[in-house]
């Protein structure tokens, strides 16, 4: 698997037209904009760290590749301009991802506090580097090692790839990613991952389908699944919002959808549940985010679960 090449959702993002019901279901839980300043971390592409929508809330920045792409040349980069990129390249070859789902946070908990990692790394001629399992593993053992020192509560990371095995045992072996999720999941911090954009109702990608994780569906603004948004009814966990409006580099906002947006938006949800129900466990805040979950479907799945955060959090 640590040479399989993984599909950055962000290729495959779809461009459709978007409402005021979108924004809307996006902020109607947080009618109190003081509810909670969660930290959650986001690992993604790179980040327009100059739009005003991200003053004071970029609380860290740091860039982890397998490589050594980062600003600094190496495999690993902390600080300011770690998980940024020039600017006549973050907004091309899919670079523009990370910032899309920065914004999606925010719009999500206008409190939020995002630790971004940058994991893809480009070329001298600014093209997307291939990413391995590698990356995700990589990533995820930064987040373990600064957890505490940024109180990070829940991991958004959009990487993926489609596999179509055959038969219920789809989802590849991998024993380092695996251990890193299930080390968060025991420190109490998810890590939510898009359960893809295939249209397959039988199986959903990989990192996803690890149990261990969070994997999340998309819907459309007005509930309904989203039918491009993977499947498996053992494997997925919670549905979010997919169709939505994204801040791009240079401020532009742009319609988009897609199972990478309803997992930064679910990562965030999450995020603020527990910020305002510290005294939670890992184990009860899902419990509680399944059993205030508004009941969701297509035509094809008929028993999904759409997170409904105000109800979480007057639970």
């Amino acid at each position: 698997m640590n040479k399989k090449i993984l599909t950055a959702l962000a290729a495959i993002i779809l461009l459709i037209p978007a409402t005021a019901q979108a924004a809307s279901l996006q902020n109607r839980s947080l009618q109190n904009k003081n509810v909670a300043q969660p930290t959650i971390a986001i690992l993604d592409t790179a980040i327009d760290t100059s739009l005003p929508i991200f003053k004071d809330r970029i609380v860290f920045e740091a860039c982890v590749t397998q490589w050594s792409s980062c600003p600094n040349g190496q495999k690993e980069m902390e600080g300011p301009g770690s998980a940024t990129m020039r600017a006549d390249w973050i907004s091309k070859n899919g670079f523009d991802h990370g910032t899309q789902m920065a914004s999606l946070a925010v719009q999500a908990n206008p409190n939020v506090k995002i630790v971004f990692v940058r994991i893809v790394g480009a070329n001298i001629n600014g093209l997307r580097q291939a990413t391995g399992e590698e990356t995700v593993y990589a990533g995820l053992d930064w987040v373990i090692r600064n957890k505490e020192r940024f109180n990070i509560q829940a991991v958004s990371m959009s990487q993926g790839h489609h596999f179509l095995n055959a038969g219920v045992d789809y989802c590849p072996k991998t024993p380092i990613t695996e251990g890193k999720i299930k080390s968060l999941a025991d420190m109490g911090v998810p890590v939510f991952f898009p359960t893809g954009n295939s249209r397959d109702y039988v199986r959903i990608d990989w990192p996803s389908c690890i149990p261990s994780a969070i994997a999340i569906g998309a819907t459309m603004p007005a509930g309904t699944i989203a039918i491009y948004s993977n499947y498996d009814p053992n494997l997925t966990d919670f549905f979010a919002v997919g169709t939505v409006r994204a801040t791009i580099p240079g401020g532009k906002v742009v319609n988009v959808a897609g199972t990478s947006a309803s997992t930064v938006i679910a990562a965030t949800q999450w995020a603020t549940v527990k910020a305002v129900k510290s005294h939670l466990t890992y184990t009860e805040i899902y419990n509680l985010i399944s059993k205030t979950s508004k009941p969701t479907f297509n035509s094809k799945i008929t028993n999904g679960k759409l997170i409904d955060l105000q109800g979480a959090l007057n639970g």
